[in-house]
């Protein structure tokens, strides 16, 4: 139980539904959306929607989207991939012939295909009630007369000033004094909100033909992009079974590749193997395992990860016994193993939202611009701000995740569902770029080894050991990062926190539902 003489977040309780986003004004949304008689799938559509106007630096129209849905929180569970593909005209070589030997972030060449848009479509397809015409009237809303700056954007707003300041068409649209939001301010994008009515009014088909497939083309075009008119019309979702993994008797399920999901299911069968429950939650030992599995997994997807409509990923192998055992006989608790250093080519940023309606339908939802404020270029007239998903790929010819002519890239965002007997017993994500396996291994092992509830799960301080370093949040005591630096980790602190995270626990027997939302952020949980 929480102590209520220390500052902390309660646990938020209802028995009809429950959302928990990143933003406040998402959340309402998404409850207003549900009392009027829509799904999980509209109320995630219209939050969503919604963030990617509020939060611009973390989600957008611009972006890519996946999801799990499982209807009534029983049977069937369906992934949807809504990742976009690289330009068909970019191969490998034309990189190579240039010697650019890394994507550079904010250039066009970073720009994927924004698959968020049709990924929206696709999920009201199968599991709304309701349209884009009515959903994305909040959005519209305040893109047009404007929406209040919130403390964490205006944190990653001034963090992110000089990339604003250089980028295409951002001083513009997204620093329009001249400098960063700052909260409290009001901001408007008019031109935004023009692109969302038209969306509205003629569906996904708005975005990936017309005038503003055109502008989106124009814009990266006129910066060096590979992009044409096809590459936008031609794109799909893709739907899916999950794959999965068991932990201390839950089914614990995740997007196929070219989601990274399968990252964290590793990391769970690797840590299933020892007994946390020895070891204190905040401890060296628990730390460093953490640690161990991470590095492990990562290593694994760095190896053998990228779009399996390209390439061959044995997603049975990786995910076998066999595969975890290899290594977990081999990490010692004195110092850790002798890896090489992983490092990807991207850190991004997201929103993930979750929501369980009245009729228990499940969403977890997850929607990303990849780094913060994405590729910092801005469609000259509609003002779509663009990921820079494809900066995750690699120019190396025969790695997996070598940049191919309508090639997914590797991605970072990841929906998870947690289920037993087949019911679903927690929609949740964590966000943060390469963080997010972890933080969701951190978060389930909170409650599933510790005991913690689904709000004292998100709080507790993180770790992320990342490209040879553990990364520390401040709140890890000081004893932890010092016996941490004994074993032969080298740690650091963060300027930001990591990630993000939020969860809505089902209680079948109570019919109830808890939720949490990371304080990290500037969201909350609310049910009725």
């Amino acid at each position: 139980m929480r102590n209520f003489h220390l500052a902390g977040r309660s646990t938020v309780h209802a028995q009809n539904a429950m959302v928990a986003t990143s933003h406040p004004l998402a959340a309402l949304t998404a409850i207003e959306v549900l009392r009027s008689g829509g799904t999980a799938a509209d109320a995630a559509v219209a939050a969503c929607a919604l963030l990617g106007v509020i939060e611009p630096q973390s989600t957008g129209i611009g972006g890519d989207c996946f999801a799990l849905l499982q209807p009534r929180g029983e049977g069937k569970i369906v992934a949807y991939n809504g990742s976009g593909r690289a330009p068909k005209a970019a191969e490998a070589s034309w990189y190579l012939e240039r010697n650019i030997k890394a994507i550079p972030l904010t250039s066009a060449h970073a720009v994927s295909i924004p698959g968020a848009v049709d990924a929206w479509a696709t999920i009201l397809r199968d599991h709304g009630r309701l349209g884009l015409d009515s959903l994305l009237q909040p959005a519209i809303k305040a893109a047009e007369e404007g929406y209040v700056v919130t403390p964490r954007t205006a944190f990653d707003w001034r963090n992110q000033f000089d990339k604003l300041r250089k980028g295409t068409n951002t001083e513009r649209y997204l620093l329009p004094h001249g400098k960063p939001a700052v909260a409290g301010d009001v901001i408007r994008q008019p031109e935004l909100g023009q692109t969302l009515r038209a969306i509205a009014k003629d569906g996904r088909d708005a975005f990936y033909t017309g005038a503003i497939a055109d502008d989106m083309v124009e814009t990266l075009r006129g910066i060096g992009g590979l992009h044409a008119l096809e590459d936008f019309s031609s794109h799909t979702t893709e739907t899916t079974a999950p794959i999965g993994t068991i932990y201390k008797g839950h089914d614990v399920w995740q997007c196929p590749p070219n989601g990274p999901g399968i990252t964290m299911l590793v990391m769970l069968n690797i840590l299933s193997r020892f007994d946390l429950t020895k070891f204190a939650a905040l401890s060296v030992e628990r730390f460093h395992l953490e640690a161990e599995a991470a590095r492990i997994a990562y290593m694994m997807r760095e190896q053998y990860i990228g779009d399996p409509a390209q390439v061959d990923v044995d997603v049975a192998r990786i995910l076998a016994k066999e595969f975890a055992n290899e290594y977990v006989g081999k990490i010692r608790m004195d110092r850790p193993l002798d890896l090489p250093n992983v490092v990807p080519p991207m850190n991004p940023s997201t929103v993930y939202i979750t929501v369980v309606d009245n009729d228990r339908n499940v969403c977890s939802f997850i929607n990303s611009i990849a780094h913060s404020f994405g590729s910092a270029i801005v469609s000259n007239k509609t003002g779509i701000l663009l990921q820079n998903r494809a900066g995750g790929f690699r120019i190396q010819p025969g790695h997996p995740n070598c940049i191919a002519p309508r090639k997914r890239p590797l991605h970072t965002i990841i929906p998870s569902l947690v289920t037993k007997a087949g019911r679903a017993i927690m929609p949740f994500g964590v966000m943060g770029g390469q963080y997010q396996p972890v933080g969701q291994t951190h978060v389930l092992t909170n409650m599933l080894d510790y005991g913690c509830d689904v709000q004292e799960a998100i709080d507790m301080p993180r770790g992320l050991h990342y490209e040879g370093v553990y990364q520390l949040e401040d709140g890890v005591p000081a004893d932890v990062v010092d016996g941490l630096k004994k074993l032969g980790h080298q740690t650091t602190g963060v300027v930001g926190p990591l990630g993000g995270g939020q969860a809505i626990w089902i209680d079948w027997d109570r019919g109830t539902l808890t939720g949490g939302s990371d304080p990290r952020k500037d969201g909350c949980a609310l049910g009725y």
